[in-house]
């Protein structure tokens, strides 16, 4: 008997560091938070409401920039560009669209040759771009974000 009670009793006296109260910092809580987050990264990337039915997130990324590529090469079809060489580049479009789901061209980046040769290349773009369907901004942390993408466009005229 008295074996049990010190055994007992030593259970008792061990076990009461379980019902101590931890103290938790909100500013530990957020460092830690932080330390978690990735920045460079969304939940749900931009879409239009074509795109509602694809599933997954890298589809859901595929079928935006399919979708932004396949309006550009509609609308750049309508114009005759004339070159006095062929030319085979590949564009740079650094586009934002922000929490609002409003679209815009922050740059255009293209080799000197097929600035020379199209000089009006670059508003061409931003006029085709211009009359987009309605964007469903990125969502990260179920907030609506603002996100920047480089969309590679090729350009091939001969």
């Amino acid at each position: 008997m008295k074996r049990i009670f010190i055994f007992l009793l030593l259970i008792n006296v061990m076990s009461c560091e379980f019902f101590e109260k931890k103290k938790v910092y909100s500013e530990e809580l957020l460092e830690n938070e932080m330390e978690l987050f990735t920045w460079n990264d969304v939940d749900e990337y931009p879409t239009f409401s074509s795109c509602d039915s694809t599933i997954g997130k890298a589809n859901k990324k595929q079928c935006f920039e399919n979708t932004l590529r396949d309006i550009l090469n509609t609308n750049l079809s309508q114009y005759h560009i004339v070159v006095l060489e062929s030319i085979e580049d590949t564009v740079q479009l650094k586009i934002t669209i922000d929490n609002k789901g409003e679209f815009s061209i922050n740059s255009i980046e293209s080799s000197t040759l097929t600035k020379q040769q199209i000089p009006q290349l670059d508003s061409l773009l931003r006029q085709s771009l211009d009359s987009l369907p309605k964007i469903f901004p990125a969502i990260k942390r179920s907030q609506q974000v603002t996100t920047q993408f480089s969309l590679p466009v090729i350009i091939k005229i001969e």
